[in-house]
């Protein structure tokens, strides 16, 4: 039932595309964002609580309708597990992203190309070079790649639909709570974003060694040794490093800014991003994918076999 649900999920993901600002994903950032009116006063331990009750009851329900619905009918039990899955994972929540950037480079919009990446990022990209667009865009699709499919499935194999709904709201609240620098609501989000380390520890290394195993795995083991530790997030240093690796391409690195050069840590190896290594970068995904999708298979199998 694994292996089904996965394939259903995506499957039905290509054909009705769910994207990131759909009515249930502003649901649950509202709600996030009132428990941070209500609890934030500065203080950790206000953290623990706001994040317990932003991730407690949505895990709860899952299972309890999972359980509730094993018992009625295992079909219904299995068609709850494609929703979750098609709530909380696909590539269409990101991809039309990558997409219109990769098509305004090929026909020389780089203005175009620098409005697309900027909304993508929420950063201004207005002094960007064609070749810093690619590689920015590469970086940020294989982030997005591990953080909306691997990092999800990872979950999903290990807990069902609560495993899934657990990382993909705790990746939320890490990405809003826990990003706070203030010296008022950093405290706040200190909970969410440690959590989340550790949610995604094991997760961000799966990505990079599907990452490694389908592209050149030499280079991307070396990046990953080398480089990784480099990066401020270490599971993105991870990801990036070995995507980078397996693609032959260079990421990070410096970037013009209009208050000047943002210096970044040099990863991956060999040539410069251009539109080309974005398209490459789509097999990689894709081929890593396949991976995932042909083991669950060979364990379902195995498992159905006794």
């Amino acid at each position: 039932m694994t292996f089904l649900s996965l394939l259903a999920a995506l499957i039905f993901e290509q054909v009705r595309p769910l994207r990131y600002g759909n009515p249930v994903h502003r649901l649950f950032a509202r709600y996030a964002m009132y428990l941070a009116r209500q609890l934030d006063g500065g203080e950790y331990k206000h953290g623990v609580i706001a994040w317990l009750l932003a991730i407690g009851p949505p895990v709860v329900v899952a299972l309890a309708v999972y359980l509730a619905l094993c018992r009625i009918s295992v079909p219904a039990a299995w068609l709850w597990n494609v929703a979750v899955l098609y709530l909380t994972m696909g590539f269409r929540q990101f991809s039309h992203h990558f997409t219109e950037i990769a098509e305004a480079l090929r026909e020389a919009r780089v203005d175009a190309a620098r409005e697309e990446l900027g909304r993508w990022r929420g950063a201004a990209a207005s002094e960007l070079g064609g070749s810093e667009i690619a590689r920015v865009a590469i970086e940020q699709a294989l982030v997005a790649a591990h953080r909306h499919v691997f990092g999800t499935v990872a979950w999903f194999l290990a807990a069902g639909a609560p495993g899934a709904i657990l990382y993909r709201l705790s990746a939320a609240l890490a990405e809003r709570w826990g990003a706070r620098s203030d010296a008022d609501s950093g405290a706040f989000g200190r909970f969410a974003a440690r959590c989340f380390f550790w949610i995604d520890w094991l997760p961000a290394r799966m990505s990079a060694a599907g990452f490694a195993i389908v592209g050149n795995f030499e280079d991307a083991v070396y990046c990953w040794r080398t480089q990784a530790a480099s990066w401020a997030s270490e599971a993105h240093g991870i990801i990036l490093a070995t995507g980078g690796g397996a693609l032959g391409v260079r990421l990070g690195g410096t970037l013009s800014g209009p208050a000047g050069a943002q210096f970044r840590p040099e990863l991956g190896v060999g040539d410069e991003a251009d539109v080309d290594y974005m398209r490459s970068a789509v097999g990689l995904v894709w081929r890593a994918l396949a991976l995932w999708m042909f083991l669950v298979l060979i364990v379902s199998i195995a498992h159905a076999l006794g």
